[in-house]
């Protein structure tokens, strides 16, 4: 089934190790409907030898009443597993799957290509640290190939790999390639993505997706030989993307098993932690030092990114899930109000002033979007101004807290500068931001309800639950008049 290793016959302990310590790349597959996303990560599944023998006969006979490549084994079918995903040939969820090579591990994420799943897209692509934008050769760049370029330029995405498939059907022409790489460069000057690749591949017939293309061999980077996409994928440089320098880790728990231990657990965001280090607390500013960085396997000597550890201090200090530890010099600010880029993900539209939770790096705060500033056509990235967020639209907004509470730039900590929305009333996650600055000091009302924005939830609510009552009824119940 998986790639084969000497190693596992000669010495399966050796080869479990150095599998563990293999660094992971977790990537996602967008753009336009139908250019071949799900074939593509079936071709990488298959010819990196990660499908089981019963898997590949389960797809092959589901080929024959699924399938969308006539006689060939529809590889598509390994990720698209939904029945309206197959009956309509599209992928729909955010599918994961994983595989590894001797040089490391993956995890992709397939993502939608229709825009009314752009929420889905979002979400596979903000673990991510590389995106696959396929690019059908017959048809160039789309609308969704400039949207879904646009989100993950938006969520700090710094790898684009340009994947031009299709070229099987034309003919591997290489005038065709190069135009099409002309054109997305053109767009890619308004994107901010610091490394970006080409490749003409088919997914369908394999060429450059694993192994060289003997049809293709003019594609060359820089005089020699152009990498496959795979290569590519085990190439690419990701540790730097990291940041090291500003330490940030979330309290997400206080473990308290005993009277002799009490440790802080939570997901480092960014920077380096060690022991013996000064760190301050925030909000509240108390000062400590680091004794332990604890892990199930044995206290650690530091603590990277990603790494999930208990701390313990050498004071005690009062500290509650939703702190911060931080370094003890750090400059991190303390506002309740911020601007931030919001993909609204909920059918409702979002109208300025409604009231909602705001989730931020395992604090939960009561605020508003009291203000949208613009919203970004993602096609053209023009800004227009607008009343209202509908589905799947993405602006720039102001949002107003009830109490301070620290903040960080997206950029300089995607852990620490995103958040999401929920819903006060039904408690279902409706949108999900970016923070890019601190605002000037703003505070949203507390306690307050603006029972305009809960009109539409309130009376689908009654409807259910209290078939023969009304809205007014309910607000007459709770004291807020007819």
């Amino acid at each position: 089934m998986s790639h084969q290793s000497n190693l596992i016959a000669d010495n399966i302990e050796q080869y479990l190790h150095e599998h563990e310590n293999k660094d992971l790349l977790r990537f996602i597959t967008c753009g336009s409907v139908d250019d071949g996303k799900s074939t593509l990560i079936g071709r990488l599944l298959h010819d990196s030898k990660m499908i089981f023998d019963d898997q590949l006969a389960a797809i092959t006979q589901a080929s024959k009443t699924s399938g969308t490549t006539g006689e060939e084994v529809d590889l598509a079918l390994l990720v698209d597993g939904l029945q309206s995903e197959r009956e309509q040939g599209i992928t729909i969820d955010v599918a994961y799957r994983f595989f590894s090579t001797d040089k490391r591990k993956f995890i992709i994420a397939d993502t939608p290509g229709h825009e009314q799943y752009t929420r889905n897209m979002a979400t596979g692509a903000s673990t991510a640290s590389l995106a696959i934008i396929l690019i059908d050769a017959r048809y160039g760049v789309q609308t969704q190939t400039r949207r879904h370029s646009f989100i993950a330029d938006l969520l700090g995405i710094q790898h684009l790999v340009i994947a031009v498939n299709k070229m099987d059907l034309v003919d591997y022409d290489q005038a065709r390639f190069d135009e099409i790489v002309a054109d997305y460069r053109r767009f890619a000057e308004q994107l901010s993505a610091r490394d970006l690749r080409f490749v003409p591949m088919s997914a369908l017939k394999g060429d450059n997706v694993v192994n060289p293309s003997d049809a293709m061999r003019w594609y060359r980077v820089e005089g020699q030989p152009g990498p496959p996409l795979l290569a590519l994928l085990e190439s690419v440089e990701i540790s730097r993307d990291r940041n090291l320098t500003d330490l940030r880790l979330p309290v997400q728990y206080v473990n308290r098993p005993n009277l002799d231990f009490r440790g802080y657990a939570g997901t480092l965001a960014a920077g380096v932690l060690r022991p013996t280090q000064a760190i301050k607390v925030l909000p509240s500013g108390k000062t400590s030092t680091v004794e332990r960085i604890v892990t199930w396997d044995g206290d650690l000597d530091a603590a990277w990114p990603g790494q999930a550890v208990t701390v313990t201090l050498a004071d005690e200090v009062d500290i509650s899930r939703g702190d911060w530890l931080v370094a003890e010099d750090a400059e991190v600010s303390l506002a309740s109000a911020f601007d931030a880029d919001i993909v609204w993900m909920h059918e409702e539209a979002l109208s300025p002033g409604r009231q909602v939770d705001i989730r931020l790096a395992g604090r939960s705060v009561a605020g508003q979007v009291s203000a949208i500033h613009y919203q970004i056509d993602v096609n053209s990235l023009e800004r227009h101004e607008v009343e209202r967020l509908e589905l799947n639209a993405i602006a720039r907004c102001r949002v107003a807290l009830t109490a301070e509470v620290p903040l960080d730039n997206y950029a300089l900590s995607p852990g620490t500068g995103s958040f999401i929305v929920i819903d006060r009333l039904t408690n279902v996650t409706v949108g999900a931001g970016m923070i890019r600055a601190v605002a000037e000091e703003e505070t949203a009302p507390a306690g307050e309800v603006d029972w305009s924005g809960f009109e539409v939830e309130l009376n689908a609510l009654v409807r259910k639950y209290f078939p023969h009552w009304e809205a007014k009824d309910v607000r007459e119940l709770l004291g807020r008049g007819p």
